[in-house]
């Protein structure tokens, strides 16, 4: 009888852990930088252009989002690979009794797969409002570049992608919540010494990022004209 064949090492549980951590890392630092550049609004229209002409203007823009396509597609089939393969490991124990308190698992944690899937729907959505939006032109210093400060405001506006925003917005906070706590375990960074130091990080970057988006939309909709 011949040796079984190794599997390769990013097919192994712990080699997706690792990249399902890696591309979630990608993510929340995306994420972040995002919403940085989200609060340009609130200065002026022409700091707002100018930075989406610069960001968009190169060659760097086509590499950075095919990073982000194989970080996200990456994290999907990880994540619902392992989901199947730990609701397939429990059997009959799905059904024994679930710990509270301390040890038991947050709401964020428990519903970590249908966050990501509406999550998903929002990028999609996100994506093709603002990327393949109407397209306006304005000058900014001579240079004739996209005026997507007036698309924000024409979108924003509107009271129901205001509400579907927010609700997403506030859904990716509960996300991150949890996911950047496993991004840490994932790496194997996580220990019992900083899980709490680890966990008031993770709740912490979550109100940052999801409060900082929060501001583009509702200074657009109760005040930018």
């Amino acid at each position: 009888m011949s040796a079984a064949v190794a599997r390769p090492f990013i097919f192994t549980t712990i080699g997706r852990k690792y990249l399902m951590g890696i591309s979630g890392l990608i993510w929340a630092g995306f994420v972040l930088s995002h919403m940085a550049a989200n609060l340009l609004i609130i200065f002026n229209p022409q700091a707002y252009n100018s930075y989406g002409h610069a960001l968009t203007s190169g060659n760097f823009i086509y590499v950075a989002e095919a990073i982000l396509v194989l970080a996200i597609v990456t994290h999907v089939i990880c994540g619902i690979s392992l989901t199947r393969e730990n609701l397939a490991a429990r059997g009959s124990s799905r059904y024994a009794m679930t710990p509270n308190g301390e040890k038991g698992a947050s709401l964020a944690s428990k519903t970590m797969a249908p966050q990501g899937a509406l999550i998903l729907a929002f990028i999609i959505s996100h994506i093709a409002t603002f990327k393949y939006g109407t397209y306006y032109e304005t000058s900014v210093g001579g240079v004739v570049m996209r005026d997507l400060h007036r698309l924000v405001v024409e979108v924003f506006k509107q009271p129901g992608y205001m509400a579907w925003y927010v609700v997403c917005l506030v859904l990716l906070g509960f996300h991150l919540s949890h996911g950047i706590g496993a991004i840490f375990q994932s790496l194997g960074l996580r220990n019992d010494k900083y899980a709490c130091l680890i966990k008031k990080i993770s709740v912490i970057y979550a109100v940052i990022v999801a409060a900082g988006f929060l501001v583009q939309p509702i200074y657009v909709f109760f005040i930018a004209g």
